[in-house]
């Protein structure tokens, strides 16, 4: 057996919405090695969507394990991989038991909408009763909105985790015991997955990273801790929240598997990660991710943008413990690549998500069909939770190739929504939209997406910008290839392979004929579960 070479890699670990991988690169960012599991979906009810935390865990350690195999099979040893960065899904909420370190319940996904009442208490209490902004002094109505915006970025939403551990802890008496009782820990995705990875139960830590924990409704955006108002107004304990940490440090290190005593330096929420691994580390700098949903971040820099158009503020990344944090504006779409799936597995249209491309390209035009894919309500610019999917237009001439091609322009459409308002919220306009995500490998759907935006559509050779991400940080916790992701030029040889460009070429008129015809779809849709307001 010839002798395994000794290199230097960084790992990265993407726990994503339907499936995790674990990507192995080098310093240039080429892929070395790598092995993706997709993990069971559960739909119990209309609106809701689970996931198993410890079917996570195990597909997550699995891929970790084949990917390493893969590295020694092109002939490198497994200790060539020296850190390892998480990039997670956001806002999918996990519980689970301080005493034996099992999940309380299946974790609540981000695009579950079954807190819709509970969101609806939330916006009733604030109305009423107002949240304390300081010691006896309450702000109601408007003013608490905006108070709880100023301090989270945030709106109350079905969307964010703090709704949803709400949910848990009113709906399941073992999630409620274990909070009354202090047996209770709280924790996004990558909470969960470094507490196992570095020894669950036994000596496991409990931390989150910033950029997660401001998906929460929990965290002060301006100071980066817990906020004790917060954690009144939601009704819960303080000790049951994970100790915040930076995008960037050694948090701790693997406990077991091919990779034990490697450190795990990186942390980030997915849509965060993909902004990191664009490269898009400066102010005025933006790119869109297209995967389950779809999710637009444009960078600001070190000043918090309040919104006065539906985005949300939220922290890019904390480049180390005590850094200075980068903030971003955000535009989150609930439905994109979800769409398409549910074309192939509810409707049976397709029968893989590629086919899509080809199907929505025998047809020139949709035929005058509208698709509002509000799934799960309505989020950026719109942010109506009782909004419902909509298919309008429909004829005796619309063919399964008219909605597939009215799916793909729903996710240009809204698109298009997020930047209209971002333009009025930066005052500055794009000329160009760097993307990525798993939508993008279709030519078809950049090319329908540069005509309904009217914009440059600029996809990089190398997509898996998620994952980079956590990988440039976790390489910068320890100064892997000189890398500092507080300083952009160390990451100038980092991912410069070619990109390519799609350019608008619909009339101007057309453009604006879809539009307006988009915007009275969304009107329909709006407030059809009624049920939301009571």
């Amino acid at each position: 057996m010839s002798t395994l070479k000794q290199g230097e890699f960084v790992g990265s670990l993407d726990c994503g919405t339907t499936s995790v991988r674990f990507i192995v690169f080098d310093q240039y960012a080429n892929i070395v090695s790598q092995h993706q599991l997709e993990f069971p979906q559960y739909y119990p009810n209309p609106g809701w969507h689970e996931h198993d935390p410890e079917e996570i865990q195990e597909i997550s350690e699995q891929c970790i394990t084949q990917a390493c195999a893969k590295l020694e099979e092109a002939g490198w040893a497994k200790e060539s991989v020296k850190v390892i960065g998480i990039t997670n899904q956001r806002e999918t909420t996990v519980v689970w038991s301080r005493t034996t370190g099992k999940p309380l319940c299946k974790a609540i996904v981000w695009t579950d909408s079954r807190t819709k009442n509970t969101a609806a208490h939330f916006e009733h209490l604030l109305a009423t009763t107002g949240i304390e902004v300081e010691p006896g002094q309450f702000k109601t109505g408007e003013e608490g909105v905006e108070a709880l915006c100023d301090i989270t970025g945030l709106k109350l939403s079905t969307y964010f985790s703090g709704i949803k551990l709400r949910w848990m802890i009113d709906n399941y008496s073992e999630v409620q015991k274990a909070h009354d009782e202090d047996d209770l820990l709280f924790g996004t995705i990558e909470s969960w997955v470094v507490y196992n990875l570095t020894g669950g139960v036994q000596g496991g830590i409990h931390v989150g990273e910033v950029t997660n924990a401001s998906r929460t409704l929990l965290l002060n955006l301006h100071k980066l801790t817990w906020d004790e108002r917060l954690l009144t107004f939601f009704g819960f304990r303080r000790s049951i929240l994970p100790k915040l940490v930076s995008s960037s440090e050694v948090y701790g290190h693997l406990s077991h598997g091919p990779l034990r005593g490697v450190p795990i330096g990186g942390l980030i929420g997915d849509q965060q990660g993909a902004l990191v691994g664009n490269k898009c580390l400066r102010q005025g700098e933006a790119k869109c991710t297209y995967g389950t949903g779809a999710f637009l971040l444009f960078c600001t820099g070190k000043d918090i943008v309040n919104s006065s158009h539906g985005l949300l503020s939220t922290v890019a990344y904390q480049p180390g413990p005590g850094a200075v944090p980068v903030y971003a504006l955000e535009g989150s779409i609930g439905v994109a690549g979800g769409a398409i799936k549910w074309l192939r597995d509810s409707m049976g249209f397709i029968k893989s998500a590629s086919e899509i491309n080809t199907l929505a390209a025998s047809v020139p035009d949709t035929g005058g069909v509208y698709f509002v894919t509000a799934f799960s309500g309505l989020l950026a610019p719109y942010w109506d939770p009782g909004a419902a999917g909509l298919l309008i237009g429909l004829s005796s001439y619309t063919t399964p190739a008219h909605i597939a091609r009215a799916t793909m322009e729903a996710t240009a459409f809204q698109t298009r929504a997020v930047l209209e308002s971002m333009k009025l919220d930066s005052r500055t306009k794009l000329e160009h939209l760097k993307v990525d995500g798993g939508m993008t490998n279709g030519d078809v759907c950049m090319e329908i997406l540069a005509d309904i935006g009217g914009f440059d559509v600029v996809r990089p050779d190398m997509r898996e910008s998620t994952a980079l991400g956590s990988a440039l940080l976790a390489g910068s916790a320890i100064r892997l290839f000189g890398w500092d992701i507080s300083k952009p030029a160390t990451l100038a040889e980092v991912n410069t392979k070619g990109s390519r460009t799609f350019n608008p070429h619909m009339p101007e008129e057309d453009r604006e004929k879809g539009w307006t015809a988009w915007l009275r779809a969304v009107e329909r849709s709006k407030g059809w579960d009624e049920g939301v307001y009571e």
